[in-house]
């Protein structure tokens, strides 16, 4: 029986209707930053058919503009940092503190406002399990409780979240905006005291970052927490060319989230299909398909990936997302053979079932039968596999970025800026390259430590939850 209406001295919630009283917080958790929510992706859909021949462009822009207007509660306008000294205060700042000080104000509230988000889905979570769920226990329960012990799974959904939470919140936490400090820098002006001169002057934005550039062991170099001649805060100091490195960041991880999306998507979509199809039928056709691996996994990738990103630079395929699309289709039709292996096995053991018999039995369509008796089976394997291959993606988008590949200039890419700092990496201009590198393997290592998490929650007899736990203490394959 629900225990909906039942009485208890131990709720979740104090309340008589506590659905209704999360739904409100969540509600309002969301109001207050759905510009931000709504920029990220609607930003999405303007940048794919502005490079596309599809209709709706104009539509998407004027739907985009008017987005950003929408007001957000932790929002650049609201908690500035882009101010100047005038000779005795700061002007322009929030509360008139220094420009670094606001900047960290705004980064700790995203941040706890991201982690409130997460408390709040966690809370409904509970609410349903202890509320309104019939079945007083069920293995889901389990599996939640032996992932919030692992410890090593647990610092990956930490990292997670963190990474995602910088790409959807990329335009707040930037210290300076994208437009203003790297793509039309020279339409922009900015205030800043001239200590010579005793007064307060103005320059283009461009010229500063020309004034502002770390090339080696030059007076000019911004090392990380640092701020330039013009007082303006750099979180992780500048690049050779003097624009903010963090922004750098925090925009291309955007780039980097939607691609392994796109690409981690396509895969598990072509990989779950085909596995279910050979699990199913087995006999040529489940011999087909292992052929057809082969000879996909035979391909040399790199020469491939050279090969169609050349070819299809010039097209608007190409220009989606900065030829980011194209790099998710071959990460997708070369990748997804990996991941087929991986399901293959859990497909076929769930073949052998007995009520897969007694639903053919019954007279139920193949697909049906895929879809409800075989499909919910394989799942966990999705959530282990498919995160530790959205890591691969994210290196490996970064890695073809460092040669030059994949995604074209000026488009923000953490391989990019490794790419441009290499030169100065025993210099003073050490953090250009040091920086993202860093970045990449914690996100990385982030994605892979959830896989673990997630496969040792799942199945709790797999090899590394036998070896004397060593995944939980951070050991796991």
């Amino acid at each position: 029986m629900a225990r909906a209406h039942e009485t208890t001295s131990e709720t979740v919630l104090p309340t008589e209707s506590p659905a209704a009283l999360w739904a409100g917080i969540g509600a309002l958790l969301f109001v207050v930053e759905a510009g931000a929510f709504f920029d990220f992706f609607v930003g999405i859909v303007a940048d794919f058919l502005a490079a596309t021949p599809l209709p709706g462009a104009g539509l998407v822009n004027g739907v985009e503009n008017a987005v950003e207007r929408i007001p957000t509660l932790l929002s650049r306008e609201l908690i500035p940092n882009g101010g100047y000294w005038n000779g005795s205060r700061w002007v322009g700042t929030f509360l008139g503190l220094r420009p670094g000080v606001a900047w960290g104000i705004r980064v700790l509230l995203v941040y706890l406002y991201a982690f409130a988000f997460a408390g709040w889905a966690v809370l409904g979570y509970r609410l349903y399990r202890r509320e309104y769920r019939t079945a007083d226990w069920t293995p889901r329960d389990d599996m939640v409780d032996r992932f919030r012990g692992h410890k090593w799974g647990v610092f990956g959904l930490v990292v997670v979240f963190m990474f995602v939470t910088m790409a959807v919140f990329a335009p707040t936490l930037g210290p300076t905006t994208v437009d203003k400090n790297m793509r039309d820098s020279y339409s922009y002006e900015i205030n800043y005291w001239n200590g010579e001169a005793g007064e307060v002057q103005t320059t283009l934005v461009g010229e500063a970052n020309l004034a502002s550039q770390s090339r080696g062991d030059t007076a000019d170099r911004v090392l990380p927490m640092g701020y330039d001649d013009f007082g303006r805060f750099h979180p992780f100091g500048t690049m050779p060319s003097g624009q903010d490195l963090f922004t750098f960041i925090a925009s291309g991880s955007r780039i980097s989230l939607l691609i392994g999306l796109l690409s981690v998507g396509l895969s598990v979509s072509i990989a779950t299909t085909l596995a279910l199809i050979a699990a199913y039928y087995k006999g040529r056709i489940d011999l087909g398909l292992v052929l057809a691996s082969d000879s996909v996994m035979a391909m040399p990738q790199l020469l491939l990936l050279i090969m169609l990103t050349t070819v299809l630079a010039g097209t608007w395929l190409g220009g989606i997302y900065s030829g980011g699309f194209v790099l998710a289709l071959i990460f997708a039709g070369t990748g997804w053979t990996y991941m087929w292996r991986s399901l293959r096995g859990p497909a076929l053991q769930v073949s052998e079932r007995q009520w897969i018999d007694a639903a053919k039995s019954f007279g139920q369509r193949p697909r049906t039968i895929m879809r409800k008796h075989m499909l919910p089976y394989i799942t966990g394997y999705l959530l282990i596999y498919g995160s530790m291959t959205l890591g691969g993606a994210i290196i490996s988008i970064a890695g073809l970025s460092f040669l030059g590949l994949g995604i074209s200039a000026p488009t923000p890419e953490w391989g990019r800026a490794i790419n441009l700092g290499q030169d100065y990496v025993a210099t003073g201009s050490w953090h250009i390259s040091l920086i993202p590198g860093l970045l990449i393997t914690i996100v990385v290592t982030g994605f892979n430590a959830l896989g673990d998490g997630v496969r040792d929650a799942i199945d709790p007899q797999s090899d590394a939850a036998e070896e004397g736990g060593a995944a939980g203490r951070g050991g796991g394959a």
